[in-house]
């Protein structure tokens, strides 16, 4: 159904004269390229309410922090309560600064500290997706913040201290795989947003990248040390283990993922391609290692 959507906004360009036989495949091929990009960056998960049946990617989820609840926003092409206005230099500035179109500033529960690593040409892809998907009128819901974490302005001194803009730039002495790996686990994939400990501001703390974390982002449990250690991380897992998790969210152990890292493998990891999962492993394992144990979830208890 969405896919039809796509070739009939495409078709409609094309008919009404706005695209030519050459732009409207060049626009086909961006549409394609980033629909990979949305899959690689998690973007449905965040933006559909599914808990509630929302409509895809029109916002509403309920994302809980220690600051209060925030609640993801209409990502789809609408005019009036999504981002159907938004220009290129508008999505660009979003992702890069956590700035919106009218200035202001987004909370990094958005993880633009992430996607500003993101290459240019991925951005205009992925809008190029969004913005071929149907529009969905639903605004947004306002945030359940605790004074004076909801304050817009507090941002601009957050961002100079904690936001380092991108984009990500290739380590030349490195083979493209672990570039590749770095790239899809840094910026697409935002993996530190929720397996790095955050200090007292929210802000991730770069000298545990990737330890994991006992907050875990549904509000309780933990989030693993995915550092090669190899007594509280992944270091005795092999490349093939870390690809197989990524493809079908079996661990070694014979255990699942479960949580949002069920929501991942489902909706992002398992559709990635084979040498982009294996880039990731060859990233992963190449880290230093972190000693960091993260508390282990507590056993929900049994019905009476």
């Amino acid at each position: 159904m969405r896919r039809g959507w796509v070739f009939l906004s495409v078709w409609l360009l094309v008919a009404s004269g706005a695209l030519g036989p050459c732009n409207s495949a060049r626009a086909a091929d961006a549409v394609e390229r980033g629909a990979y990009i949305f899959a690689a960056a998690g973007c449905a998960e965040c933006h559909t309410d599914r808990k509630n049946h929302g409509p895809a990617l029109a916002g509403g989820r309920a994302l809980k922090t220690p600051f209060g609840t925030f609640y993801s926003p209409n990502i789809t092409p609408d005019p009036a309560t999504g981002i159907g206005k938004w220009s290129d230099a508008d999505f660009t500035r979003a992702l890069r600064e956590g700035i919106g179109p009218e200035g202001r500033h987004y909370f990094p529960v958005f993880p633009y500290p992430s996607f500003t690593f993101m290459a240019d040409q991925d951005m205009r892809d992925l809008k190029a997706y969004l913005f071929a998907q149907p529009p969905v009128v639903h605004p947004n819901k306002p945030h359940e913040v605790d004074f004076p974490f909801g304050i817009r302005i507090m941002m601009a001194p957050w961002d100079w201290l904690f936001l380092t803009e991108g984009p990500l730039q290739p380590d030349p002495s490195r083979s493209a795989e672990w570039n590749r790996g770095k790239y899809l686990v840094q910026a697409l994939g935002h993996c530190a947003e929720c397996h790095t400990p955050r200090n007292m501001f929210g802000a991730l703390d770069q000298d545990m990248l990737l330890a994991g974390s006992d907050a875990a982002p549904e509000g309780e449990g933990s989030v693993p040390n995915i550092t090669p250690d190899k007594d509280t991380g992944i270091g005795k897992w092999s490349a093939v283990d870390i690809t197989y998790l990524l493809e079908t969210g079996l661990a070694p152990d014979g255990d699942s993922v479960g949580g949002a890292m069920g929501e991942v493998v489902d909706a992002s990891t398992s559709k990635l391609t084979q040498p982009d999962r294996a880039a990731i492993a060859a990233y992963l394992l190449a880290l230093r290692p972190i000693q960091h144990r993260v508390a282990k979830p507590k056993a929900k208890p049994k019905p009476q």
